[in-house]
Parts: C-alpha cells; sequence; structure tokens
C-alpha cells in the first residue's frame, strides 16, 4: 500500500464500508471517495482524523507513515523509572488496546498476566525484549500482523 489512495480502500473495505457509506461519514459524495482510492485526488486535510477514528487506524498510519527503527542509547544514561513500554494491540474483531507502562511495571505486568497465552503474542519473548529496553534500546521494537488480521506494535519511549 503505497499511495494514500491504496491504504483508504484497504482500510475502507478492512472496516466494511461501501464507498457510499464512507462518503455519507465524511460528507462528501461516492464520487470524492473514488477519486481518493484512484488517486485523481485526495481527501481534505481536515478529514483525516475522521477517517483514522472509522478506521481504528493512526493518522501515521493512514499517512503510511512509518515510524524511526530502534535506537540504542548509552546503558548508564537510561533511567527506568522514566522509560515508557507501549503496546499497542488492534484486533481484527474491532478491539483496540493501548498499554502504557513505566518499563518496571510492564515488566511485572508482563510475567503476571495471560497476555503472552494469545496466538497473536506466542512468538514474543517479552523478557527478552524488557533485556533490550533495559541496555538501551529506544522506539519501536516490534510490529506483528498475525494471520487473523491482529496488529501488535510495542515500543519504548
Amino acid at each position: 500500500m503505497n499511495t494514500i489512495g491504496q491504504r483508504i480502500a484497504y482500510y475502507r473495505k478492512k472496516a466494511n464500508l461501501t464507498q457510499e457509506e464512507l462518503a455519507e461519514k465524511c460528507s462528501v459524495t461516492p464520487q470524492a471517495v473514488s477519486k481518493w482510492e484512484n488517486d485523481i485526488s485526495a481527501p481534505d486535510i481536515s478529514l483525516f482524523p475522521v477517517l483514522a477514528k472509522l478506521f481504528n487506524v493512526s493518522c501515521d498510519e493512514l499517512l503510511g507513515v512509518e515510524n524511526e527503527t530502534p535506537k540504542v542509547v548509552p546503558e548508564e544514561l537510561v533511567d527506568l523509572s522514566k522509560v515508557l513500554l507501549k503496546i499497542r494491540v488492534i484486533s481484527a474483531g474491532g478491539d483496540n488496546v493501548k498499554i502504557n507502562l513505566p518499563v518496571m511495571l510492564a515488566e511485572q505486568f508482563l510475567k503476571h498476566s495471560d497476555i503472552g497465552g494469545s496466538d497473536t503474542f506466542k512468538n514474543i519473548d517479552f523478557a527478552q525484549i524488557i533485556e533490550l529496553v533495559k541496555s538501551g534500546a529506544v522506539g519501536k521494537l516490534i510490529e506483528v500482523t498475525s494471520a487473523d488480521g491482529d496488529i501488535v506494535t510495542m515500543s519504548v519511549e
């Protein structure tokens, strides 16, 4: 999905909306939506938050903005009391879960929750992620899309 039109078409279909339904929700004509999806024109900038909300994605995702690759800061500069582990889960069923925890709490949460029992999380080694964070990794660490369409991202800030 390289163009805004391709992304709009993809997310519209994923949300089980017709062009007519999307047009109605955005107060535009179905022809306008068709032009967006065919890259003849683009939505007004004021519609991006509306579209993002309808599609249950961020404006960055809708625009195709790629987050930076993870970076490593010197371990001695890492203050784990101030570092956040952010986990975002968007399920194919429409659930949208955001977890923002200080790393020290996240470590305990991940050890004692059944989040690791989910099929989406079965191949993620949370202990290794915590060790990466403790050694200074910051930025987006994981982005997983399951066969069921669930999307999981983990980042550290």
